[in-house]
């Protein structure tokens, strides 16, 4: 186990000093500066500020200077928003993102699984027809679309709940929903898909047999194997909820993430386009070695010391 941790170690950071590399090589491959959207510019101001911001230093001292700050977890400034830096950026906006993300999180937890057993355990019966209609419903939806039939229903026509802001806990409902409901369905039918797999094992078949009862077969051993593959993609999709939905976030004017990275990328703000990226890409990378981990605790017969082998 320690051997094998040890080397998932290396291979993330091997992997996030790549994704750092390529994410810097891009950013300055990009035409223009992160000052040439300023009107009028006087081309003097402009060059004092590339030269305050050593961007008028040579590619490779940039670089060296910048994996020096990543080491001191100091992303540098950010261009667009003038007195912050990229880290009081993210500081700011990963609590809401992350709150809008743990919600999310909650809903698809307590939704989506639940669904995907009962369509299961009743196949080809009326529940077993509902939730695969709402979940195919639920994937054929993009989430901007679905947060703009939102919007219009409950905000515009209805009036219930906000339409922008989290000012009080009504104005976490519509972006929950919005930003869940791709997930809900995807996590429902694939929960499904995998426990009438397992559901039609020998061992299930033997348990069966042996005359254990119906709950203790689905719930202790079914299940167990059948969340395999649902634990593998909630570990992508919890770390990219946890960090924010730039267009739900952009939809619903939240101070999160998903805001700052939009307006980073117009305004070609080098620090923060890069700096959000790496975090995401170093969150992604956790989320996934955590997956691993699990896979051992829901299937013993899963060696983690082997699994690269």
């Amino acid at each position: 186990m320690i051997k094998y941790i040890l080397t998932r170690l290396a291979s993330m950071l091997l992997t996030l000093f790549v994704i750092i590399t390529l994410t810097f090589l891009l950013m300055h491959a990009v035409p223009g500066g992160p000052f040439a959207a300023e009107k009028n510019l006087p081309e003097e101001v402009e060059q004092a500020l590339m030269a305050k911001y050593h961007l008028d230093d040579p590619l490779w001292k940039q670089y060296v200077d910048y994996i020096g700050g990543i080491l001191r977890f100091d992303f540098g400034p950010s261009f667009k928003y003038k007195g912050l830096t990229v880290n009081e950026l993210i500081n700011n906006g990963f609590p809401v993102s992350g709150k809008i993300g743990l919600l999310s999180i909650l809903v698809i937890l307590v939704t989506g699984i639940p669904l995907g057993i009962v369509a299961a355990l009743k196949q080809n019966r009326w529940p077993d027809a509902t939730v695969r209609f709402v979940a195919t419903l639920g994937i054929t939806i993009p989430s901007f679309i679905l947060a703009t039939i939102l919007l219009f229903v409950f905000a515009l026509k209805l009036r219930l709940l906000p339409s922008f802001g989290i000012d009080s806990w009504k104005g976490y409902i519509l972006p929950v929903v919005a930003l869940s409901g791709y997930s809900v369905s995807f996590v429902a039918r694939l929960t499904r898909s995998s426990l009438l797999e397992v559901l039609n094992q020998d061992y299930m078949l033997t348990a069966r047999a042996k005359g254990l009862s119906e709950f203790k077969i689905i719930y202790k051993h079914g299940l167990k194997n059948a969340l395999i593959p649902v634990v593998t993609v909630l570990g992508p999709l919890i770390a990219g909820l946890l960090t924010g939905s730039f267009v739900i976030e952009k939809i619903f004017a939240l101070p999160g993430m998903g805001g700052y990275f939009v307006n980073s990328i117009s305004n070609r703000d080098y620090t923060t386009i890069m700096g959000i990226t790496i975090f995401y890409a170093a969150f992604l990378l956790v989320m996934v070695f955590i997956v691993d981990i699990a896979y051992g605790f829901l299937d013993p017969r899963i060696k983690l010391n082997e699994q690269d082998t």
